[in-house]
C-alpha cells in the first residue's frame, strides 16, 4: 500500500487557484471589420468589380492632371489629319470634329461626374443620417417632419432639380445643392423607419431606463445596427446622382458651358451616333462601368456588414 501511495503521489501533484483563469474567455478572438472584410473579399464578382471602380477612380482624378485637356478648346479644327481619326494606338478613344482625344475627353467628363456624385451622397447621406436617427426617437419632431415630407415627396425630385438649377444658374456647386437640398429627406425617412423598428427593442428599453442620453442611445446603440442599410443607401445614391447630373448636362442644364462631364459628352456626340459612333457609345460605356461598379461593390459591401451574415 505504501508503494501504490507513493505512485499516485508521484502521478498527481496541487495545482495552485488562479483567480484570474476564470475571467479568460477559450474561445477566438472577433473582429467585426475584419468579418466584414473575409466575408467582401469572398464574392469574386464584387473583387472583380472593386478593381474596375478602383483603376477608373485612379484614372479618372490622375490622367486629366496631365492631359491639359479643355472642353470648349477648339484649336485644331483645321488640322484635318487629326479629325475624326477611330480608336487606334496612337488614339486610343479616337478624336472628334476638332481633334481632340476622346480618351482626354472621357476621363476628365468621369472626373466630374463622380466628383459630383461623391459630394452630393455624402451631402445627402449625413444630413440624412442624423436628422432621420433624431426624428425616428422624437414624437415632436415626428409630427412636424411628416408635414414636410408630405409636401416635398408629392413633388418629383428631378424637377425641384431642374427647377432650382435655373434659379441659381450653371455651376458645378449649384448643382450640387439643387440636387442635395430636398434629396436628404428621402434618406432621413427612410433611417427614420429603420431607427423605429429597433428603438423598443429590450437592450434599448434598459439603456432608455438607465438614463442614458438620447443622442447617446442612437450614436451607440442604434446607428452602429444600421450600418449595412446606410451602405445600402449610399450604394444606390451614388449611381443615381451620377444619372441625375448625365441627364441635366444632356439637356443642357447644371453645368456651365466649359465644364466637362460624360452626360455633355453624350449629349455633344449624339449626332454622331450614326456616322462615328465611337463619340457617343464609349462614354456611355464608361458611365454605365461606374454606375455598374459602384453599385455592386456597395451592395455587396452592404451585405457584409450586415450583422444577421455573421452569425
Amino acid at each position: 500500500m505504501e508503494n501504490v501511495n507513493k505512485d499516485v503521489q508521484n502521478d498527481f501533484s496541487f495545482v495552485q487557484v488562479n483567480s484570474l483563469a476564470s475571467e479568460k474567455i477559450d474561445t477566438p478572438k472577433y473582429s467585426y471589420w475584419r468579418s466584414v472584410m473575409r466575408k467582401f473579399f469572398s464574392n469574386k464578382v464584387a473583387i472583380l468589380m472593386l478593381i474596375l471602380m478602383i483603376a477608373i477612380l485612379l484614372i479618372s482624378f490622375i490622367q486629366p492632371m496631365f492631359s491639359g485637356y479643355e472642353f470648349m478648346d477648339v484649336k485644331d479644327i483645321n488640322d484635318f489629319s487629326k479629325r475624326y481619326n477611330p480608336p487606334s494606338l496612337k488614339y486610343w478613344f479616337g478624336t472628334d470634329a476638332n481633334g481632340m482625344s476622346l480618351f482626354d475627353a472621357v476621363w476628365a467628363g468621369a472626373k466630374t461626374s463622380i466628383s459630383i456624385s461623391v459630394i452630393a451622397t455624402l451631402i445627402t447621406t449625413v444630413i440624412g443620417v442624423v436628422v432621420g436617427a433624431i426624428w425616428g426617437t422624437s414624437k415632436k419632431i415626428d409630427r412636424v417632419m411628416l408635414e414636410i415630407y408630405n409636401v416635398v415627396s408629392n413633388v418629383p425630385t428631378l424637377l425641384i432639380v431642374i427647377v432650382l438649377s435655373y434659379t441659381f444658374g450653371s455651376g458645378f456647386w449649384n448643382l450640387i445643392f439643387a440636387m442635395s437640398v430636398t434629396s436628404w429627406l428621402g434618406v432621413a425617412y427612410f433611417i427614420r423607419v429603420q431607427v423605429m423598428i429597433i428603438r423598443d427593442r429590450e437592450y434599448n428599453l434598459a439603456s432608455k431606463t438607465l438614463g442614458t442620453p438620447t443622442l447617446r442611445m442612437i450614436f451607440r446603440n442604434i446607428l452602429p445596427y444600421l450600418i449595412s442599410v446606410i451602405v445600402t443607401d449610399v450604394s444606390r445614391a451614388l449611381p443615381s446622382f451620377i444619372s441625375y447630373e448625365t441627364f441635366l448636362s444632356f439637356l443642357g442644364v447644371g453645368l456651365s458651358s466649359d465644364v466637362p462631364s460624360l452626360g455633355r459628352l453624350i449629349s455633344k456626340y449624339t449626332s454622331n451616333m450614326s456616322n462615328y459612333p465611337y463619340l457617343f457609345w464609349i462614354p456611355v460605356a464608361v458611365l454605365a462601368l461606374v454606375s455598374v461598379s459602384l453599385y455592386i461593390v456597395g451592395q455587396t459591401l452592404a451585405d457584409a456588414a450586415d450583422p444577421r451574415t455573421h452569425l
